[in-house]
């Protein structure tokens, strides 16, 4: 059981939604927890909502200037936490570029940036916990999920490769990836969500996660499996179970 206790957790990306519930988990656990998003309005009722005192630092992880200051505001943190996320539901026929790139450079690129500016650091120090989100959703390529599968497949490859590169060292890796979570992203769905979660079961999921030693969750199991074993169906079988073949 990892013990949270007196220990600077910094969420980007916890101002709503998982990283919002996930926060109020670890401030009740005794973290210190710094909030990072692009609405000053909305991390401050954040902060506001914790059950200990928090730290707010507005970010734009599109924005290598934005994430240079906002670490330096933030200083000497003990884990930090990688939520923030862009989607649009899309289909290939409706391809917006706009939002394809900005689901890229938010998901993606964004987690890029924040480890070039942190990651030689807790490598340096050989100390240091680092937790991303990704999506069961980047097991494979989904239909109406352009732009979003590519980014999500694209952070748990990167994450899988820094928990192979660092798992010896005392820089500890973990990836967890949900399935559907009730937030303002989902409610753009139009279809049905199957077990879709809601943020403060999903946080109470990756907490645990995060308290054991583990490298990766995938949650809610049922529906996580399926995806997860999906890899090994040939294409044209796991389209036909979606009903897109």
């Amino acid at each position: 059981m990892r013990d949270f206790v007196g220990k600077r957790y910094w969420l980007i990306g916890g101002s709503e939604g998982l990283g919002l519930a996930l926060a109020k988990k670890l401030s009740g656990a005794g973290a210190k927890v710094i909030l990072s998003g692009r609405d000053e309005a909305r991390l401050a009722e954040a902060v506001a909502a914790m059950p200990a005192p928090a730290e707010a630092v507005t970010l734009d992880v599109t924005s290598e200037a934005s994430i240079e200051a906002a670490l330096a505001q933030v200083g000497a943190f003990d884990g930090v936490v990688y939520l923030a996320g862009a989607y649009w539901p899309m289909k290939a026929q409706a391809w917006e570029a706009s939002r394809v790139e900005a689901m890229i450079e938010t998901n993606l690129l964004g987690l890029v940036r924040l480890l070039s500016a942190v990651l030689p650091g807790m490598i340096a120090a050989n100390r240091g916990h680092l937790v991303v989100t990704g999506s069961i959703g980047g097991y494979r390529g989904l239909p109406g999920a352009i732009g979003y599968s590519a980014s999500k497949a694209g952070v748990m490859a990167l994450t899988e490769s820094l928990y192979a590169d660092l798992r010896d060292t005392g820089v500890e890796v973990q990836l967890v990836n949900p399935g559907f979570i009730r937030t303002r992203l989902t409610e753009k769905n139009r279809f049905r969500m199957p077990f879709i979660m809601e943020p403060e079961a999903a946080a109470q999921r990756m907490f645990e996660h995060m308290c054991a030693d583990n490298f990766r969750a995938n949650f809610p199991v049922l529906f996580a499996s399926f995806f997860r074993f999906s890899q090994l169906l040939p294409d044209g079988l796991f389209y036909r179970l979606l009903g897109k073949g």
